[in-house]
Protein backbone atom coordinates (compact mmCIF):
# COMPACT_ATOMS: atom_id res chain seq x y z
CA UNK A 1 0.00 0.00 0.00
CA UNK A 2 1.17 3.23 -1.16
CA UNK A 3 2.06 6.02 1.41
CA UNK A 4 -0.73 9.11 0.82
CA UNK A 5 -1.93 6.47 -1.96
CA UNK A 6 -6.10 6.47 -3.32
CA UNK A 7 -7.34 4.09 -0.71
CA UNK A 8 -5.28 5.13 2.57
CA UNK A 9 -8.06 7.30 4.22
CA UNK A 10 -10.58 4.29 4.53
CA UNK A 11 -7.64 1.43 4.88
CA UNK A 12 -5.06 3.49 6.57
CA UNK A 13 -6.80 5.17 9.26
CA UNK A 14 -5.33 6.46 12.53
CA UNK A 15 -2.06 7.04 14.05
CA UNK A 16 -0.32 3.62 13.10
CA UNK A 17 -0.21 4.83 9.34
CA UNK A 18 2.31 7.21 10.13
CA UNK A 19 4.07 5.01 13.12
CA UNK A 20 4.80 2.81 10.27
CA UNK A 21 5.30 5.15 7.77
CA UNK A 22 8.94 4.30 5.87
CA UNK A 23 10.40 7.46 7.11
CA UNK A 24 9.34 6.08 10.56
CA UNK A 25 11.26 2.70 10.32
CA UNK A 26 14.23 4.49 8.93
CA UNK A 27 13.87 6.65 12.49
CA UNK A 28 13.99 3.73 14.47
CA UNK A 29 17.03 1.93 12.67
CA UNK A 30 18.60 5.13 13.40
CA UNK A 31 17.47 5.28 16.68
CA UNK A 32 19.09 1.91 17.32
CA UNK A 33 22.10 2.63 15.81
CA UNK A 34 22.13 5.74 18.13
CA UNK A 35 21.50 3.56 21.29
CA UNK A 36 23.69 1.07 19.79
CA UNK A 37 26.87 3.60 20.15
CA UNK A 38 25.95 4.71 23.77
CA UNK A 39 25.63 0.92 24.99
CA UNK A 40 28.90 0.97 23.05
CA UNK A 41 30.41 3.70 25.24
CA UNK A 42 28.46 2.48 28.52
CA UNK A 43 30.27 -0.70 28.45
CA UNK A 44 34.11 0.54 27.69
CA UNK A 45 34.08 -0.30 23.52
CA UNK A 46 33.58 2.99 22.41
CA UNK A 47 34.85 6.18 23.30
CA UNK A 48 31.68 8.11 24.79
CA UNK A 49 32.37 11.07 22.32
CA UNK A 50 32.52 9.12 19.18
CA UNK A 51 29.43 7.43 20.70
CA UNK A 52 27.45 10.95 21.11
CA UNK A 53 28.92 12.47 17.27
CA UNK A 54 27.00 8.92 16.18
CA UNK A 55 24.03 9.93 17.72
CA UNK A 56 24.15 12.94 16.56
CA UNK A 57 23.89 11.93 12.95
CA UNK A 58 21.31 9.31 13.58
CA UNK A 59 18.42 12.28 12.37
CA UNK A 60 15.95 10.92 9.23
CA UNK A 61 16.23 14.25 8.12
CA UNK A 62 19.71 13.91 7.10
CA UNK A 63 19.08 10.66 4.98
CA UNK A 64 17.08 9.67 1.45
CA UNK A 65 14.47 7.00 1.87
CA UNK A 66 13.86 6.27 -1.29
CA UNK A 67 17.94 6.09 -2.01
CA UNK A 68 18.25 3.96 0.96
CA UNK A 69 15.60 1.56 -0.56
CA UNK A 70 17.01 1.28 -3.87
CA UNK A 71 20.58 0.90 -2.41
CA UNK A 72 19.08 -2.43 -0.48
CA UNK A 73 18.36 -3.71 -3.55
CA UNK A 74 22.22 -4.90 -3.81
CA UNK A 75 22.57 -6.37 -0.58
CA UNK A 76 19.22 -7.92 0.63
CA UNK A 77 18.27 -5.50 3.32
CA UNK A 78 18.14 -2.00 4.05
CA UNK A 79 20.16 -1.43 7.12
CA UNK A 80 23.79 -2.35 4.99
CA UNK A 81 23.22 1.29 2.93
CA UNK A 82 22.31 3.13 6.01
CA UNK A 83 25.28 2.12 7.54
CA UNK A 84 27.18 3.44 4.98
CA UNK A 85 25.71 6.71 4.66
CA UNK A 86 25.31 7.19 8.81
CA UNK A 87 29.62 6.45 8.27
CA UNK A 88 29.62 9.17 5.85
CA UNK A 89 27.13 11.88 7.87
CA UNK A 90 29.70 10.78 11.01
CA UNK A 91 32.68 11.10 9.56
CA UNK A 92 36.62 11.11 11.51
CA UNK A 93 37.38 8.53 13.58
CA UNK A 94 33.87 8.15 15.14
CA UNK A 95 33.04 6.77 12.12
CA UNK A 96 34.60 3.71 12.16
CA UNK A 97 32.72 2.71 15.41
CA UNK A 98 29.46 3.20 14.03
CA UNK A 99 27.61 -0.35 13.64
CA UNK A 100 30.24 -1.86 16.13
CA UNK A 101 28.89 -5.09 17.36
CA UNK A 102 26.16 -5.74 14.84
CA UNK A 103 24.78 -7.53 12.02
CA UNK A 104 22.04 -5.85 9.92
CA UNK A 105 19.48 -8.01 11.43
CA UNK A 106 19.85 -6.69 14.62
CA UNK A 107 19.29 -3.18 13.40
CA UNK A 108 16.34 -4.13 11.35
CA UNK A 109 14.91 -6.52 14.14
CA UNK A 110 15.66 -4.09 16.98
CA UNK A 111 13.91 -1.23 14.56
CA UNK A 112 11.09 -3.24 14.16
CA UNK A 113 9.76 -3.91 17.73
CA UNK A 114 10.74 -0.30 18.19
CA UNK A 115 8.11 0.73 15.11
CA UNK A 116 5.63 -1.96 17.21
CA UNK A 117 5.85 0.24 20.12
CA UNK A 118 4.89 3.05 18.91
CA UNK A 119 2.18 2.16 16.57
CA UNK A 120 0.63 0.40 19.33
CA UNK A 121 0.19 3.44 21.25
CA UNK A 122 -2.40 5.13 19.04
CA UNK A 123 -3.82 1.79 18.33
CA UNK A 124 -4.45 1.37 21.67
CA UNK A 125 -5.76 4.70 22.61
CA UNK A 126 -8.53 4.15 19.46
CA UNK A 127 -8.97 0.43 21.16
CA UNK A 128 -9.29 1.79 24.63
CA UNK A 129 -11.69 4.60 23.28
CA UNK A 130 -13.80 1.83 21.32
CA UNK A 131 -14.48 0.04 24.57
CA UNK A 132 -15.26 3.44 26.49
CA UNK A 133 -17.87 3.77 23.67
CA UNK A 134 -19.05 0.16 24.39
CA UNK A 135 -19.55 0.91 27.75
CA UNK A 136 -21.15 3.75 27.60
CA UNK A 137 -23.66 1.73 25.12
CA UNK A 138 -23.94 -0.80 27.55
CA UNK A 139 -24.82 1.29 31.39
CA UNK A 140 -26.69 3.67 28.60
CA UNK A 141 -29.09 0.70 27.02
CA UNK A 142 -28.57 -1.63 29.94
CA UNK A 143 -32.28 -2.40 30.04
CA UNK A 144 -33.01 -2.10 26.12
CA UNK A 145 -35.13 -4.94 25.10
CA UNK A 146 -34.14 -6.62 21.58
CA UNK A 147 -34.52 -10.24 19.96
CA UNK A 148 -31.26 -11.70 20.28
CA UNK A 149 -30.01 -13.83 17.50
CA UNK A 150 -28.84 -17.04 16.55
CA UNK A 151 -28.11 -18.02 13.17
CA UNK A 152 -29.79 -14.70 12.00
CA UNK A 153 -32.50 -15.91 13.11
CA UNK A 154 -34.61 -14.37 16.11
CA UNK A 155 -33.34 -16.14 19.29
CA UNK A 156 -34.46 -14.85 22.78
CA UNK A 157 -34.73 -11.49 24.15
CA UNK A 158 -31.67 -9.66 25.23
CA UNK A 159 -30.70 -6.39 25.60
CA UNK A 160 -28.38 -4.30 23.40
CA UNK A 161 -26.57 -3.10 26.61
CA UNK A 162 -25.73 -6.96 27.00
CA UNK A 163 -24.70 -6.79 23.16
CA UNK A 164 -22.36 -3.66 23.79
CA UNK A 165 -21.06 -5.48 27.11
CA UNK A 166 -20.25 -8.56 24.52
CA UNK A 167 -18.52 -5.77 22.42
CA UNK A 168 -17.00 -4.50 25.62
CA UNK A 169 -15.17 -6.97 26.86
CA UNK A 170 -13.93 -8.69 23.86
CA UNK A 171 -12.55 -4.83 23.22
CA UNK A 172 -10.97 -4.68 26.89
CA UNK A 173 -9.34 -8.41 26.76
CA UNK A 174 -7.36 -7.74 23.20
CA UNK A 175 -6.32 -4.43 24.50
CA UNK A 176 -5.30 -6.23 27.69
CA UNK A 177 -3.23 -9.08 25.23
CA UNK A 178 -1.45 -6.06 23.11
CA UNK A 179 -0.43 -4.76 26.26
CA UNK A 180 1.06 -7.30 27.59
CA UNK A 181 3.10 -8.00 24.31
CA UNK A 182 4.27 -4.56 24.52
CA UNK A 183 5.45 -4.50 27.75
CA UNK A 184 7.14 -7.91 28.23
CA UNK A 185 7.62 -9.31 24.13
CA UNK A 186 9.17 -6.70 22.33
CA UNK A 187 12.63 -7.21 22.71
CA UNK A 188 16.29 -5.61 21.27
CA UNK A 189 17.52 -7.91 18.85
CA UNK A 190 21.91 -8.03 19.13
CA UNK A 191 23.76 -10.86 18.29
CA UNK A 192 26.04 -10.32 16.00
CA UNK A 193 27.08 -12.29 13.16
CA UNK A 194 25.89 -15.55 14.48
CA UNK A 195 24.29 -14.89 17.89
CA UNK A 196 27.72 -14.96 19.60
CA UNK A 197 28.87 -11.32 19.85
CA UNK A 198 32.40 -12.33 19.56
CA UNK A 199 33.30 -9.30 17.78
CA UNK A 200 32.89 -7.69 21.43
CA UNK A 201 35.09 -9.98 23.20
CA UNK A 202 33.96 -10.06 26.78
CA UNK A 203 31.88 -7.13 26.70
CA UNK A 204 28.68 -8.63 24.33
CA UNK A 205 26.40 -9.41 27.53
CA UNK A 206 27.04 -5.79 28.71
CA UNK A 207 26.62 -4.25 25.33
CA UNK A 208 23.01 -5.44 24.99
CA UNK A 209 21.59 -4.87 28.49
CA UNK A 210 22.75 -1.45 27.63
CA UNK A 211 21.36 -1.26 24.39
CA UNK A 212 18.10 -2.88 25.81
CA UNK A 213 17.79 -0.12 28.49
CA UNK A 214 18.72 2.76 25.58
CA UNK A 215 15.69 1.51 23.51
CA UNK A 216 13.47 0.83 26.32
CA UNK A 217 12.71 -2.91 25.31
CA UNK A 218 12.84 -5.91 26.88
CA UNK A 219 16.74 -8.11 27.48
CA UNK A 220 16.42 -11.08 25.78
CA UNK A 221 18.10 -14.38 27.43
CA UNK A 222 19.94 -15.01 23.92
CA UNK A 223 19.68 -13.29 21.01
CA UNK A 224 16.42 -14.38 18.55
CA UNK A 225 17.60 -14.19 15.30
CA UNK A 226 15.82 -17.73 14.38
CA UNK A 227 13.89 -17.42 17.26
CA UNK A 228 10.67 -15.63 16.00
CA UNK A 229 8.02 -16.58 18.74
CA UNK A 230 7.99 -12.42 19.50
CA UNK A 231 6.99 -11.95 16.16
CA UNK A 232 4.50 -14.59 16.12
CA UNK A 233 2.93 -13.21 19.28
CA UNK A 234 2.86 -9.87 18.22
CA UNK A 235 1.34 -10.97 14.98
CA UNK A 236 -1.59 -13.10 17.22
CA UNK A 237 -2.37 -10.46 19.14
CA UNK A 238 -2.49 -8.03 15.93
CA UNK A 239 -4.88 -10.27 15.04
CA UNK A 240 -7.01 -10.99 18.11
CA UNK A 241 -7.57 -7.43 17.57
CA UNK A 242 -8.77 -7.13 14.02
CA UNK A 243 -10.95 -10.05 15.15
CA UNK A 244 -12.71 -7.86 17.41
CA UNK A 245 -12.77 -5.31 15.71
CA UNK A 246 -14.66 -7.09 12.69
CA UNK A 247 -16.87 -9.03 15.10
CA UNK A 248 -18.24 -5.57 16.32
CA UNK A 249 -17.93 -3.44 12.89
CA UNK A 250 -20.02 -6.36 11.69
CA UNK A 251 -22.85 -6.52 14.17
CA UNK A 252 -23.24 -2.85 13.76
CA UNK A 253 -23.48 -3.52 10.01
CA UNK A 254 -26.43 -6.13 10.48
CA UNK A 255 -28.00 -4.15 13.10
CA UNK A 256 -28.16 -0.86 10.41
CA UNK A 257 -29.72 -2.69 7.43
CA UNK A 258 -32.77 -0.95 5.74
CA UNK A 259 -34.73 -3.66 7.23
CA UNK A 260 -33.71 -4.29 10.74
CA UNK A 261 -32.81 -0.02 11.39
CA UNK A 262 -32.18 -0.63 15.34
CA UNK A 263 -29.15 1.41 14.86
CA UNK A 264 -27.29 4.20 12.73
CA UNK A 265 -24.15 6.08 12.63
CA UNK A 266 -24.07 9.66 13.66
CA UNK A 267 -23.16 12.87 11.12
CA UNK A 268 -23.37 13.76 7.41
CA UNK A 269 -21.51 10.52 5.69
CA UNK A 270 -22.85 7.41 3.91
CA UNK A 271 -24.30 8.50 0.70
CA UNK A 272 -24.29 6.82 -2.39
CA UNK A 273 -22.83 8.04 -5.92
CA UNK A 274 -26.07 6.63 -7.54
CA UNK A 275 -28.54 6.61 -5.15
CA UNK A 276 -29.51 9.61 -2.34
CA UNK A 277 -31.48 7.38 -0.12
CA UNK A 278 -28.61 6.02 1.37
CA UNK A 279 -27.01 5.81 4.83
CA UNK A 280 -24.25 3.33 4.72
CA UNK A 281 -22.37 2.86 8.09
CA UNK A 282 -19.46 3.79 6.89
CA UNK A 283 -17.31 3.81 9.76
CA UNK A 284 -18.43 0.25 10.61
CA UNK A 285 -17.54 -0.93 7.04
CA UNK A 286 -14.12 0.48 7.04
CA UNK A 287 -13.32 -1.38 10.08
CA UNK A 288 -14.81 -4.45 8.57
CA UNK A 289 -12.51 -3.68 5.64
CA UNK A 290 -9.00 -3.15 7.15
CA UNK A 291 -9.76 -5.87 9.96
CA UNK A 292 -10.12 -8.34 7.08
CA UNK A 293 -6.42 -7.51 5.96
CA UNK A 294 -5.19 -9.33 8.78
CA UNK A 295 -6.06 -13.23 8.82
CA UNK A 296 -3.33 -13.60 5.92
CA UNK A 297 -1.03 -11.22 7.25
CA UNK A 298 -0.75 -12.49 9.81
CA UNK A 299 -0.59 -16.52 8.70
CA UNK A 300 2.04 -15.06 6.52
CA UNK A 301 4.20 -13.71 9.40
CA UNK A 302 3.65 -17.72 11.35
CA UNK A 303 4.59 -19.36 7.90
CA UNK A 304 7.71 -17.43 7.99
CA UNK A 305 8.98 -18.48 11.60
CA UNK A 306 11.08 -21.34 10.29
CA UNK A 307 14.26 -19.74 10.02
CA UNK A 308 17.27 -21.94 9.34
CA UNK A 309 20.22 -22.31 11.68
CA UNK A 310 21.38 -19.36 13.07
CA UNK A 311 20.39 -16.70 9.96
CA UNK A 312 17.27 -17.14 7.54
CA UNK A 313 17.40 -17.18 3.64
CA UNK A 314 14.11 -15.91 3.18
CA UNK A 315 11.87 -16.41 5.79
CA UNK A 316 13.22 -13.07 7.65
CA UNK A 317 12.50 -11.04 4.62
CA UNK A 318 9.00 -11.96 4.24
CA UNK A 319 8.10 -10.48 7.61
CA UNK A 320 8.82 -7.05 6.47
CA UNK A 321 6.00 -6.20 4.88
CA UNK A 322 3.36 -7.59 6.51
CA UNK A 323 4.40 -6.89 9.81
CA UNK A 324 4.25 -3.46 8.67
CA UNK A 325 0.86 -4.00 6.95
CA UNK A 326 -0.76 -5.86 9.94
CA UNK A 327 -0.03 -2.61 12.22
CA UNK A 328 -1.27 -0.44 10.06
CA UNK A 329 -5.05 -2.79 9.01
CA UNK A 330 -4.96 -3.27 12.90
CA UNK A 331 -4.79 0.39 13.58
CA UNK A 332 -7.23 1.57 10.97
CA UNK A 333 -9.94 -0.76 12.10
CA UNK A 334 -9.21 0.44 15.84
CA UNK A 335 -9.74 3.86 14.71
CA UNK A 336 -12.91 3.15 12.54
CA UNK A 337 -14.50 1.24 15.30
CA UNK A 338 -13.69 4.34 17.44
CA UNK A 339 -15.25 6.57 14.96
CA UNK A 340 -18.56 4.32 14.62
CA UNK A 341 -19.21 3.39 18.02
CA UNK A 342 -18.56 6.63 19.52
CA UNK A 343 -20.93 8.11 17.07
CA UNK A 344 -23.83 5.38 17.47
CA UNK A 345 -27.10 5.81 17.43
CA UNK A 346 -29.33 3.26 19.11
CA UNK A 347 -33.41 3.04 18.50
CA UNK A 348 -34.79 1.09 21.22
CA UNK A 349 -38.27 1.97 19.92
CA UNK A 350 -36.95 0.10 16.53
CA UNK A 351 -35.62 -2.78 18.11
CA UNK A 352 -39.18 -3.32 20.48
CA UNK A 353 -40.65 -3.55 16.81
CA UNK A 354 -38.47 -6.13 15.36
CA UNK A 355 -38.91 -8.06 18.92
CA UNK A 356 -42.52 -7.75 18.30
CA UNK A 357 -42.79 -8.90 14.33
CA UNK A 358 -43.04 -12.38 15.20
CA UNK A 359 -46.37 -12.91 17.10
CA UNK A 360 -44.20 -13.72 20.20
CA UNK A 361 -41.70 -16.41 18.42
CA UNK A 362 -39.20 -14.89 20.57
CA UNK A 363 -40.61 -15.98 24.03
CA UNK A 364 -41.32 -19.31 22.49
CA UNK A 365 -39.38 -20.99 24.89
CA UNK A 366 -40.84 -19.35 28.17
CA UNK A 367 -44.60 -20.14 27.10
CA UNK A 368 -43.37 -23.97 25.96
CA UNK A 369 -41.82 -24.28 29.39
CA UNK A 370 -45.21 -23.00 31.31
CA UNK A 371 -47.38 -25.11 29.63
CA UNK A 372 -45.11 -28.16 30.07
CA UNK A 373 -46.70 -28.67 33.10
CA UNK A 374 -50.05 -29.02 31.94
CA UNK A 375 -49.61 -30.78 28.59
CA UNK A 376 -46.39 -32.73 29.19
CA UNK A 377 -43.27 -31.55 27.30
CA UNK A 378 -43.73 -32.61 23.85
CA UNK A 379 -47.37 -31.98 23.54
CA UNK A 380 -46.67 -28.33 25.02
CA UNK A 381 -43.63 -28.06 22.26
CA UNK A 382 -46.19 -29.51 19.58
CA UNK A 383 -49.08 -27.36 19.97
CA UNK A 384 -46.26 -24.03 20.51
CA UNK A 385 -45.38 -25.04 17.05
CA UNK A 386 -47.95 -25.13 15.64
CA UNK A 387 -49.47 -22.30 17.10
CA UNK A 388 -46.31 -19.93 16.04
CA UNK A 389 -47.23 -21.46 12.37
CA UNK A 390 -50.41 -19.76 12.52
CA UNK A 391 -49.72 -16.51 14.23
CA UNK A 392 -51.96 -17.16 17.57
CA UNK A 393 -49.31 -18.24 20.08
CA UNK A 394 -51.27 -15.97 22.69
CA UNK A 395 -54.51 -17.31 21.89
CA UNK A 396 -53.16 -20.99 21.94
CA UNK A 397 -51.78 -20.82 25.63
CA UNK A 398 -54.55 -18.65 26.56
CA UNK A 399 -56.95 -22.00 26.08
CA UNK A 400 -54.32 -23.50 29.02
CA UNK A 401 -53.61 -20.40 30.75
CA UNK A 402 -54.75 -18.01 32.89
CA UNK A 403 -55.17 -14.10 30.38
CA UNK A 404 -53.05 -12.45 33.21
CA UNK A 405 -50.11 -15.16 33.23
CA UNK A 406 -49.96 -15.42 29.54
CA UNK A 407 -49.29 -11.74 29.37
CA UNK A 408 -46.50 -12.26 31.28
CA UNK A 409 -45.57 -14.91 29.61
CA UNK A 410 -45.42 -13.36 26.62
CA UNK A 411 -43.23 -9.90 28.07
CA UNK A 412 -40.25 -9.81 26.59
CA UNK A 413 -39.03 -7.43 29.82
CA UNK A 414 -39.36 -10.41 32.27
CA UNK A 415 -37.43 -12.94 30.27
CA UNK A 416 -33.92 -11.23 30.55
CA UNK A 417 -32.33 -13.41 32.45
CA UNK A 418 -28.80 -12.10 34.03
CA UNK A 419 -28.48 -10.16 31.45
CA UNK A 420 -28.42 -6.57 33.34
CA UNK A 421 -26.08 -8.56 36.16
CA UNK A 422 -24.01 -9.01 33.03
CA UNK A 423 -23.79 -5.90 31.60
CA UNK A 424 -23.23 -4.68 35.43
CA UNK A 425 -20.20 -6.97 35.30
CA UNK A 426 -18.65 -5.98 32.39
CA UNK A 427 -19.17 -2.62 33.23
CA UNK A 428 -17.20 -3.43 36.61
CA UNK A 429 -14.51 -4.92 35.31
CA UNK A 430 -14.11 -2.50 32.36
CA UNK A 431 -13.31 0.31 35.06
CA UNK A 432 -11.14 -1.89 37.03
CA UNK A 433 -9.23 -2.17 33.45
CA UNK A 434 -9.46 1.33 33.47
CA UNK A 435 -7.65 1.71 36.92
CA UNK A 436 -4.89 -0.79 35.99
CA UNK A 437 -6.51 -3.81 37.09
CA UNK A 438 -5.78 -6.84 34.79
CA UNK A 439 -8.71 -8.70 33.83
CA UNK A 440 -10.28 -11.77 35.34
Amino acid sequence: MSEGGLFDAVLARGGAREAVSDRAWLQAMLDVEAALARAGAAAGVIPADYAEAIAVACDAARYDVAALGAQAAAVGNPAEPLVRALREQVGGPAAEDVHRGATSQDIVDSAAMLVARRALEPLLDDLDAAGDAAARLAGEHRDTVMAGRTLLQHAVPITFGLKAAGWLVALDESAERLRIVRDTRLAAQLGGAAGTLAVLGGAGPEVLAAFASELGLAEPVVPWHTSRTRVAELAGALGQACGVAGKVAGDVVLLAQTEVAEVREGGERGGSSTMPHKRNPVAAISARAAARQAPGLVATLLAAMEHEHERAAGAWHAEWAPLRELLRATGSAAAWLRDSLGHLEVDPQRMRENLDSTGGAPMAERVARALADALGRDAADELVREALADGRLAQAAGEHLPAEEVERLLDPAGYLGAAPVFVDRALREHAASDRGEPLA
